[in-house]
């Protein structure tokens, strides 16, 4: 799309979009934004899952300006994997289902995470080969059933300690040893010979350490000559993050030379005093203005990639009530407001800041 084209749907969309915000009818709102996924140059995701499916509002907001999705928790291991060892793939099927009957990209999400600890996987701990075989089996099964459907994998998710000093000990590597990674990205190209093959973590923007500690990683995978073909960020970061933070991890992840997946990205809106023990007096003006400059600089540090590392720009999450951060364990007092739209579905400042940054 030439640059006139892109202030073409700008000079309407943001006018729109100006008028949106304040009216309460969200159909307006959802109109306003019509054009976002035509602005983007690269492919812009969202999470979601089958319950949001039968939401009419959810979809035509989904479609309408968004181009990519993962699933947020139907290919994760726990909603795949029976405790009999027989795999359930209804959910995961739906989304894929859907995302191919609205023309949408569809981004596995995830293989291999420190998080799950199978009843199936369980029972087969300390057992060697036995467990060995399983894992293979199950990365065959679960990557091999969607060859073709989607054009990526987050195959390991999550696997630098959370203080970011070193890799985490979790049921994979008890039982595989730290090569559990690179053998998780061999079953998977084995799996699918062409999906672009991801590492995925979170907090790379906001420590450095633990940033470091990732690249060491994906250095280590490839020269052991694992399939590794693509590096994401989650981007899952608060009002309060430093100025200039986001660009400076981009700019290191993007010196590997790989594909770039901004994968998760929210903006919490929490008080300070919820994440750093300061009294915050922000008003909600205030909070979406800082939120829109957070989402601004994100989307300007992927936009400076070449666009061979533009893998796609993700958000987690459509409207605020839909976040996971507005969901137990993680809601609080319910008051976050970390997306783009508002729980009636009405675009945010962030929204907007969104919207010019892909038109520049």
């Amino acid at each position: 799309m030439s640059t006139q084209s892109r202030r073409h749907l700008l000079t309407g969309g943001s006018a729109l979009l100006l008028g949106a915000c304040s009216r309460p009818a969200p159909a307006q709102a959802e109109a306003a934004l019509a054009g976002l996924k035509q602005l983007a140059p690269f492919p812009l995701g969202v999470a979601a899952m089958t319950g949001q499916l039968g939401d009419p509002q959810f979809v035509d907001l989904l479609v309408r300006n968004f181009s990519q999705l993962t699933p947020e928790w139907e290919m994760k291991m726990e909603a795949i994997l029976k405790a009999d060892g027989d795999f359930d793939f209804a959910r995961a099927d739906a989304l894929a289902d859907f995302a191919a009957n609205h023309s949408l990209r569809l981004h596995g999400h995830t293989l291999i995470w420190y998080a799950e600890t199978p009843v199936a996987f369980e029972r087969l701990s300390g057992s060697g080969q036995a467990f060995a075989d399983a894992y293979r089996t199950y990365i065959l099964r679960v990557a091999g059933r969607y060859r073709g459907r989607v054009v990526g994998w987050d195959v390991v998710n999550e696997a630098i300690n959370e203080d970011g000093e070193g890799e985490r000990d979790c049921l994979w590597s008890r039982n595989l040893g730290p090569d559990y990674a690179a053998l998780a990205f061999g079953y998977a190209r084995e799996a699918d010979p062409d999906a672009p093959l991801f590492l995925n973590d979170y907090f790379l923007e906001t420590m450095p350490n633990k940033r470091r500690s990732f690249l060491r990683l994906a250095e280590r995978l490839l020269k052991s000559g694992a399939p590794l073909s693509g590096v994401a960020t989650q981007t899952h970061v608060s009002i309060h993050i430093k100025p200039g933070s986001i660009k400076a991890a981009i700019r290191d992840l993007a010196s590997l030379g790989l594909p770039l997946h901004l994968s998760e990205l929210d903006v919490s809106t929490r008080n300070a005093e919820a994440i750093a023990g300061a009294l915050d007096m922000a008003s909600l003006a205030d909070r979406l203005a800082h939120q829109a400059r957070v989402v601004e600089e994100a989307a300007e540090a992927f936009a400076a990639l070449p666009a061979h590392q533009q893998y796609a720009f993700t958000l987690w999450g459509l409207r605020d009530k839909d976040s996971w951060l507005r969901r137990p364990p993680n809601a609080g007092d319910g008051s976050d407001r970390p997306l783009l739209f508002d729980d009636a579905g009405r675009p945010k400042p962030a929204a907007r800041a969104l919207l010019d940054t892909l038109a520049r």
